[in-house]
């Protein structure tokens, strides 16, 4: 009889956001991975099956808790400068490094990217009543703007000027 798990698995599943959102997959070893989550190396590859695997539970984590919300609060979003607002200042770090990063080698990741990535698109065209190409524009400067790794000042000048275009 195996011994009963020891660790809480949704800690460990948010703490997996936090240190993929930071690092990237490929910047994060098993070992980092055992240090950061508390987790005994079995018990990840009993729980998780992999590294792969506790990442795509991490991501799948992330959408859920972080995008999803993001979404619905787009959904009511007044005006396009508040929609680029509050894509500006949610935590998306996994969802960008895994669409530059993981998506393109990865079948799944890529699933999940697009999913989310049109979940945000189409909030922002219902609430904007605005095509959805335009609505895919407009997430796409916003996530430029949080690539570019100071959304305040350059999120700040591009409502700016949406604000007066309105």
């Amino acid at each position: 009889m195996g011994r009963p798990r020891a660790f809480d698995e949704d800690e460990a599943v948010r703490a997996a956001v936090k240190l993929f959102g930071s690092r990237a997959y490929d910047g994060v070893s098993v070992d980092d991975l055992v240090t950061h989550l508390g987790v005994h190396r079995n018990s990840l590859y009993k729980t998780f099956g992999s590294k792969r695997g506790l990442y795509l539970v991490a991501l799948r984590r992330h959408i859920a808790d972080d995008v999803r919300p993001l979404a619905e609060a787009l959904a009511a979003a007044p005006d396009a400068a508040t929609a680029l607002r509050l894509v500006t200042s949610a935590d998306l770090g996994l969802l960008l490094l895994a669409t530059v990063e993981r998506a393109p080698a990865d079948e799944e990741v890529a699933a999940e990217v697009v999913a989310a990535l049109d979940a945000v698109d189409q909030a922002t065209a219902d609430a904007l009543g605005i095509p959805a190409d335009l609505a895919a524009a407009l997430t796409a400067a916003a996530l430029g703007i949080l690539l570019r790794g100071n959304p305040d000042s350059v999120g700040t000048a591009l409502s700016q000027r949406l604000d007066s275009l309105a």
